[in-house]
């Protein structure tokens, strides 16, 4: 039945973007046509909060240590726009896209679905 999922992050400087994400973040992509980068995810998971408000999607990368991230990230150039916040469910920062936009990563404190065997 569902055997992937596609996720689409809406930029001002797509282009800008999707170079940071090839060069910078290191993540192996396909030429989907016309330039259009498609990047292969590591695992993943998805959660389904309730609101009262609007329905929304948010988006997270995740990592294994917070810190080790952010070495690496500065080492790279890429400026943490948000610092580590100390979440129930995790640490949390946020990084500066070319575009100016915001991504998240954090440090899980809960089980992780992609831990799973199978």
């Amino acid at each position: 039945m569902i055997n992937a999922a596609h996720i689409i992050l809406y930029s001002t400087n797509a282009e800008a973007d999707r170079v940071f994400i090839r060069d910078v973040l290191g993540l192996a992509g396909v030429d989907a046509g016309d330039g259009w980068l498609v990047f292969k995810l590591p695992p993943a998971e998805i959660a389904v909060h309730p609101t009262d408000g609007l329905d929304k999607h948010e988006f997270y990368l995740m990592c294994d240590d917070i810190e080790k991230t952010i070495t690496e990230l500065t080492a790279k150039g890429i400026t943490i726009s948000e610092p580590i916040s100390e979440q129930r469910w995790g640490r949390l920062i946020s990084i500066k896209l070319p575009s100016g936009a915001d991504l998240s990563i954090y440090q899980p404190r809960h089980p992780t679905a992609y831990d799973l065997e199978g």
